[in-house]
């Protein structure tokens, strides 16, 4: 089954960056309790980060929520459903999201932790062989510290071109198989060619995702305020190329 989709632009991102502000604050507190999880997560590496003396390592950590992202969208799918059909949400509405998504979303979600592993994987053994065994504490944290920007450089690249990847089959498969609109390969072919079919506007959105959502890590307290609107917004966006 082909799906047909509509054309995407830079006034399809503003509006669905102002619709997914409005459900974001429209549903806060359990869309702000949802994402306080994973604030709660992201703090504890953090943490463990710097007290074993790995501060560059955080950056690569914020860039590696962005592969495990899509699968925790179905959540916030619930969350916008029950709150469009019925009002209101609740913490049940998170549960909802993800029983009525498809059982492929967990072959996204199996993918995406797959590549968050190999991420992980490729920025250990470029720590270990531009930064090596010295702690850098972050009181030390220089730009001139040996070896940390090639690190973060490198690291960035290779998380890119990863995330880039994963973007084109999941930015609109996962939207899809939470709706149950789709089955997983039409799903996937429908993401990319979505993607190919409007690459600017594709990359943009790519790029808004990434810049937000590490930022917002690096200041965790941010993350259950920007989490929310951006699922909300990608749900948007979705519904724009799929209506």
């Amino acid at each position: 089954m082909r799906l047909e989709s509509a054309p995407l632009g830079l006034a399809s991102i503003v509006q669905a960056l102002a619709e997914g502000w409005a459900t974001a604050q429209a549903t806060r507190g359990v869309g702000s309790a949802y994402a306080a999880i994973f604030t709660l997560i992201g703090l504890a590496i953090v943490g463990l980060l710097l007290a074993q003396g790995l501060t560059p390592f955080i950056l690569a950590a914020a860039g590696a929520f962005m592969l495990v992202g899509p699968g925790i969208l179905a959540g916030f799918f619930g969350i916008a459903h029950d709150y469009e059909y019925r009002g209101k949400a609740s913490f049940g509405s998170i549960a909802t999201g993800f029983r009525a998504a498809s059982g492929a979303v967990w072959v996204v979600a199996l993918i995406c932790a797959l590549l968050f592993m190999i991420f992980v994987t490729d920025a250990a053994i470029l720590y270990s062989y531009m930064v090596g065994g010295t702690p850098v504490w972050l009181a030390d944290l220089m730009p001139s510290t040996p070896g940390v920007m090639k690190f973060l450089l490198w690291g960035a690249v290779s998380g890119g071109v990863i995330a880039l990847l994963l973007f084109c089959v999941s930015a609109f498969s996962v939207p899809l198989l939470c709706e149950r609109r789709a089955g997983l390969v039409d799903a996937v072919v429908a993401s990319v060619r979505v993607v190919f079919g409007n690459l600017p506007a594709a990359l943009l959105w790519a790029i808004l995702l990434a810049v937000l959502t590490i930022g917002s890590i690096l200041l965790l307290p941010f993350l259950p305020l920007t989490l929310p609107w951006l699922a909300h917004a990608s749900r948007a966006l979705y519904r724009q190329a799929f209506p």
